[in-house]
């Protein structure tokens, strides 16, 4: 192979595309097919119509079994996940809720739809929540921390809970991204107060949408219950020990359960490739001269659901990427000022104006918030070097040896070639 880059004229080291960077939903058969035509048949799209039969209760049961969590419950979507999970843990108007200044602008919405105000921290080299900088965040008014494990990549647990538990602040695991990862042996979503999943398109398993909430107190779940169904706690009062709270629409749809329950089976594997995929491109660019891997806290956990490194600056970051998509691997950079990626908190505009759903009330407003929370695009710096610094490369769980032997080849290629 020449070392004269594609983008100067040369040989790229793929002239084949990739399998594009998809997972659950492209892992999806015969068996989804017959899950949804089952549900149909059946004359059950609504999942309390037949509980005993219920693919929902199934897999509700199979999640709480592979998170190692006493208590599930499907939900329509992992925004509604988390809105739960706060409700849950009884958060709302006055209470402030640390959130990473990278993650889907549904962590900080939820936050805020709740009635709380949204704290935004720092992420380090492992692009997840920076535990130094949580515990600096922490006021009087705090009272739970969002850790989000951000493209697979498992957060420093251990830090987090401890800082947690000595300042007496619920632990909210985000894992919409990180679906099958772990922490030192520990699923992923099943280690703080409550885990939240998503089921969207793009996860490692979807149903379309959908999300799911865990955790293993009973009392939580109950308020859990309560807040995804605005009529759960009148059902069978006599089986609660809460008085009904007011609840959304949050049930998800017998068809997205039956999805989901098919798609949970195939999620190990799913993970398993992934991991393999992503851990021989690693193992044949460690120490290469140019760039710095990013810091993954546990790599054995890592659900490995992309590739990223850093370049050491900006500049050179974006050099990196047009060679290497004109070498036929596609990537980007991670922020950039003219894309408003809604991952990256400069660009969560109701937040930082501090705008909630009603013109004449907010989370921020004075009868209801004591404190001082101040917002600027700049409020994070070390997030946005790191970000900006940063390579993403989608990973697919059909690729083969070679196709990572081929990305392995083009990031030595393009980095050997642009950092002399």
């Amino acid at each position: 192979m020449s070392d004269h880059l594609a983008i100067d004229g040369g040989t790229p080291v793929r002239s084949a595309p990739l399998p594009p960077s998809w997972l659950g939903a492209y892992e999806m058969g015969v068996e989804e097919e017959e899950a949804v035509l089952k549900v149909l048949r059946e004359k059950r799209v609504f999942r309390y119509i037949a509980k005993e039969e219920s693919e929902t209760a199934r897999l509700e049961k199979a999640v709480a079994e592979f998170t190692g969590r006493d208590y599930a419950l499907a939900v329509n979507s992992g925004t509604a996940a988390l809105i739960c999970a706060l409700v849950g843990l009884d958060i709302g108007p006055g209470d402030e809720v640390i959130v990473p200044g990278y993650t889907y602008i549904a962590t900080a919405a939820a936050v805020v739809t709740v009635g709380a105000v949204p704290v935004i921290a720092e992420v380090d080299n492992s692009l997840t929540l920076d535990p130094q900088d949580f515990e600096r965040k922490i006021t009087g008014l705090t009272r739970a921390v969002i850790p989000v494990h951000m493209r697979g990549t498992p957060c420093r647990m251990d830090e987090i809970c401890a800082i947690a538990k000595k300042h007496g602040i619920r632990v909210i695991e985000d894992t919409a991204q990180a679906n099958g990862g772990k922490y030192k042996g520990k699923t992923l979503g099943g280690i703080g107060d409550v885990g939240c999943y998503s089921y969207q398109m793009s996860k490692t398993i979807t149903a379309g949408e959908g999300g799911m909430v865990v955790t293993g107190d009973r009392l939580v779940f109950e308020r859990i219950l309560m807040a995804h169904d605005s009529a759960f706690g009148f059902w069978k009062p006599d089986e609660t020990a809460i008085r009904p709270i007011p609840g959304e629409g949050f049930r998800i749809s017998e068809v997205s359960g039956a999805i989901a329950l098919v798609q949970m089976g195939r999620l190990r594997g799913i993970v398993e490739r992934l991991h393999e995929a992503k851990y021989r491109i690693v193992n044949q660019i460690r120490g290469l001269a140019g760039i710095t891997l990013q810091d993954v806290p546990d790599e054995s956990g890592d659900a490995s659901v992309c590739l990223m490194f850093f370049a050491p600056d900006a500049e050179t970051a974006n050099a990196y990427a047009k060679a290497l998509n004109a070498e036929g691997v596609p990537c980007g950079t991670m922020f950039s000022k003219e894309i408003p990626d809604r991952h990256i908190y400069p660009n969560w505009t109701y937040v930082l104006e501090k705008r909630g759903r009603s013109s004449n009330w907010s989370p921020w407003h004075p009868s209801v918030y004591k404190g001082s929370v101040e917002y600027s695009k700049d409020m994070c710096p070390k997030t946005l070097d790191y970000l900006g610094r940063t390579i993403h490369i989608g990973l697919s769980p059909k690729l083969t040896a070679a196709d990572s032997d081929d990305i392995a080849r083009a990031i030595r290629k393009v980095v050997t070639a642009l950092a002399r």
